[in-house]
Parts: C-alpha cells; structure tokens; sequence
C-alpha cells in the first residue's frame, strides 16, 4: 500500500476546524482508493508566536522537507499579532523556502452555489507567481517617526522567476482550453512589467498551439467580472495574482469556496495546499466556518500527489454536497453537518 505524510498547520482561527475537516474527508479518501495517510501536525501560529516570539522554530522548514506535502489551514489573528508578522514568518518563508514557485487557484462555481454574476459559465485557473515579484521583502524604512521618515519597497523581478511562471501557465493551458492570459501594468510600470510583456511573447513562441493575450490588470479584472467565460489560464505576478484571486473568490461565491496550491514543479521540495481565506477571528469560535475550500486544496493535494482518482472522487462529493443544496450559503450549516455530507457522499 503507498503512503504518505503530510505535514498539517492548522494555523489560527477556523484554520484548525477546516483543517481537520478536510483531514478527515482526505483520509476516507484514501481508505476508499487503497493508500495511507499519515499526518503530523505543527502547532505554529499566532498562539505559538506569542508564546515562544517566532511563527515557526528556526529549524521549521528543515523539519518540514521530509514531508511529502504540507497541508495548511489559516494563518493570522491581526489582534494579537500584526499581519506582516505572521506571513512574513511563517507562509512566505515555506513559500520561499522550498521553491514553491507556482500558486494555483481554481475559480468555477460549485453545482448549486449562486454566484453574484448573470454567468455561471466560467472556469478560471489563476496562477499567481509566488515566490519573488512584489513580495520580495527588499526595501527598508529610514528616520522612522520622523516627518523626514521614507519607506521603500522593491519589486524584484528575474528572468527565471518571470519565465518559468509563464511556462507552468502554458503548459497548464495545454492541457485546458488552450488559452492564457498574461497580466501585468506595462502602462505605468515602464520596466518590471514592460520586462513581464516582453518575457511573455518570447515564451509564447514556443507554445504556438495556445492563445495569448496580455492584459492590463485593471483591464483583466473588468474582464472577470463582465465576460469571465473567455478566461481560462490567467497568470500575473505575486501582488496582482493575490488581488485577481480574491476577486475570483468572490465571483465563484465566496472566500469559502477558494482553494489554492503552492506548488514546486519540480517535485524538489514539498508543495502547500490551504484554502485562500483567512482565519476569520470574527466566527472562530461559532464552529460555522466552511470547509469546502480547505476540502478542495486538499483534492489539488491528492492529485499533485499523483492520486488522481482520489481527487476526483472527493471533487464529486463535493459537488454532490453542494447540489443538494449543503454548504452553499455561509453560516446555513455547521463546519461538522458539511463534513459529514461530503463524508456520506465518497462511496
């Protein structure tokens, strides 16, 4: 029997009730398909950066590479410790770490989710370079308090980080409708995304057999709310993919219902999959979190695993949930009543 393990950071918030929901519904997966298993979790989060003054230990992305995968719920509790603590400690350093160069978030609409467009015809695969670009960390701050104080932050943008994002977009187009989109702000941003464009069309060469079009990002997000049906492969840099990604949760429903992946193609290190909201400190404590987007990252995490079947099974059983109409409305049902339907759904 195969097996694997997989690292499971909870995080903060709903974080650990989605985390263990999907957990649950991915080892019945596997039962059900003929493989293990088996997890171990990491307590790292705001909590244990309170307790210990880090995020994660200094050897935690050396305890993390023997994993096979990490399987993460929410990271943050902007209350307790400042946002630019927690993901600069914790999710950009995993992401950094093991060259999880490629962020991948589906966008479709779930048999039974209304969606607050006319069209329920879309099918958007955004991929969201992750690793360098507006998220870099180079700047500084200097006279800080002062009225003379500046602040710097700089874009860093390579040959091989912008080329090999765009590759991973077209060969994922390849295997879909054939269609990409290449987003940058070549209009206003004269060198690193004039850089981006120019990137583009010598990749798009060796790809003859797909469709590229560059887009302004104001012009792609326009695009995604009033003719998302002509989409399908859209890929931008870190800051424009996180902001397209939340605008394509909310076209496809909800936070609730927008899975993600970080992704090494090349298999050299641990991928991450988590769901894109955030911990939600608001209903933490009411056990009404959603658990469909953290499900859906952990399916991208059996198929990235080469399970395949698997994946489409707890795919199918969501769908089945939501078509009956279960987990289609926030705060409707409760995180356990959602689980336990996917659950009866996967034979």
């Amino acid at each position: 029997m195969k097996a694997y393990t997989i690292a499971i950071i909870p995080g903060d918030g709903i974080g650990r009730d989605v985390t263990d929901a999907a957990w649950t519904v991915l080892e019945a997966a596997a039962r059900h398909s003929g493989f293990a298993l088996s997890g171990k979790t990491f307590p790292w989060s705001c909590a244990f950066y309170k307790e210990t003054g880090a995020m994660m230990p200094a050897d935690g992305i050396k305890a993390l590479a023997t994993f096979d995968a990490i399987l993460l719920g929410a990271v943050g509790w902007p209350a307790e410790v400042p946002d630019a603590v927690s993901l600069h400690g914790l999710l950009l350093p995993i992401r950094k770490g093991f060259t999880q160069n490629a962020n991948v978030r589906p966008h479709r609409l779930l048999p039974g989710v209304n969606g607050p467009l006319k069209t329920t015809e879309f099918d958007i695969l955004c991929i969201r370079e992750n690793t360098e670009g507006e998220y870099s960390g180079a700047g500084g701050r200097v006279h800080q308090g002062t009225p003379a104080e500046i602040a710097v932050e700089t874009s860093v943008f390579t040959r091989a980080g912008v080329e090999r994002i765009l590759r991973f977009g077209f060969d994922q187009a390849r295997k879909r409708r054939k269609k990409l989109a290449s987003v940058t702000k070549s209009n206003a941003q004269k060198y690193s995304m004039v850089f981006w464009d120019e990137v583009t069309r010598l990749v798009a060469a060796d790809y003859p057999d797909v469709e590229c079009t560059s887009y302004h990002v104001d012009a792609i997000a326009a695009r995604m709310v009033m003719a998302p049906e002509s989409l399908d492969v859209v890929v931008a840099s870190n800051l424009f993919g996180d902001i397209l990604t939340d605008l394509g949760a909310a076209i496809q429903g909800g936070l609730g219902f927008a899975a993600s992946a970080n992704i090494n193609p090349e298999r050299s290190a641990p991928s991450m999959f988590e769901p894109v909201h955030g911990s939600a400190p608001d209903i933490a404590h009411l056990g009404t979190a959603n658990p469909i987007a953290a499900i859906w990252s952990g399916a991208m995490m059996l198929e990235h695993l080469g399970e395949a079947k698997a994946a489409a099974r707890v795919m199918s059983a969501l769908e089945a949930t939501t078509s009956s109409g279960i987990g289609t409305v926030p705060g409707k049902e409760r995180t356990e009543a959602i689980t336990t339907a996917v659950l009866s759904r996967l034979s």
